[in-house]
C-alpha cells in the first residue's frame, strides 16, 4: 500500500489518519503493519462502504479538502472494485534502521544471520543469489532496479523483492533511487568475503 509524500506527512503529523483505495479484493488486514518512509504504520478497521458514504469530515482525515477531490483520486487509478475505509497511524520509527546501523554483532547474531541468508539462497528456484545481490548493490548504488535486473538476467520485479528482503535484515539501504549497502551490509559482506 503506497502513500503520497504530502498523505505521509500528514500520518507523521498526526492531521491523516484515513485512507481510502478501491480495490478488488482488502490487501491489508486489520492489525498488520508497513514499513514507509515515515517509519511504521499500523493499519486499524478495514471496512467496505460506497462512495456516498465519504462525508467531508472524513475526506479530511484523509488529507482532502473535500468528498470530491478524494474520490477523483480514487477514480484515477480504477472504477473497478469496492472502496475500502482503512484508519492508519503512525506507531514508530522503522526498526529496519536501527537494525543497519548495527554492524557489531557477536559470533552467534553473525552465525544467524548467516544462516537466515542461506536459507533465502536454498529457497530460491534461482539459487543462491544473496552474495550476488550484496556484490551488485555494493558496486552500483543509487543504481535504478531495471538496471540492476538486467546486468544480472533477473525481472525487475522479482530483484526488487528480494532486495527487500536484504533490507529486512537490515544489509541494504532503499534510496530515492536504487539502493545501497548499510554498515551492516558491509561487515557481513568483510565477514562472508563478498568483494
Amino acid at each position: 500500500m503506497l502513500f503520497k509524500n504530502h498523505i505521509l506527512n500528514g500520518i507523521a503529523d498526526g492531521t491523516v489518519s484515513l485512507a481510502f483505495r478501491r480495490w478488488k479484493q482488502a490487501r491489508v488486514k486489520e492489525g498488520s503493519q508497513l514499513h514507509t518512509p515515515i517509519g511504521l504504520l499500523e493499519i486499524g478497521s478495514v471496512t467496505v462502504i460506497s462512495e456516498l458514504d465519504i462525508n467531508e469530515s472524513e475526506a479530511i482525515c484523509a488529507g482532502y479538502s473535500t468528498p470530491e477531490e478524494l474520490l477523483k483520486e480514487i477514480h484515477s487509478f480504477s472504477r473497478d472494485g469496492t472502496i475500502y475505509r482503512i484508519e492508519v497511524t503512525r506507531i514508530g520509527p522503522d526498526p529496519r534502521e536501527a537494525l543497519r546501523e548495527q554492524d557489531d554483532l557477536t559470533d552467534e547474531q553473525f552465525l544467524e544471520l548467516h544462516t537466515r541468508l542461506k536459507r533465502l539462497d536454498n529457497a530460491s528456484s534461482s539459487g543462491p543469489w544473496t552474495a550476488v545481490f550484496l556484490k551488485l548493490i555494493d558496486g552500483h548504488p543509487g543504481v535504478r532496479a531495471a538496471e540492476l535486473a538486467a546486468e544480472i538476467g533477473w525481472e525487475t520485479e522479482k530483484l526488487k523483492l528480494n532486495v527487500r528482503k536484504l533490507k529486512n535484515l537490515g544489509l541494504t539501504i532503499s534510496l530515492g533511487t536504487g539502493y545501497r549497502i548499510s554498515p551492516r551490509g558491509k561487515m557481513v559482506m568483510n565477514k562472508l568475503g563478498i568483494e
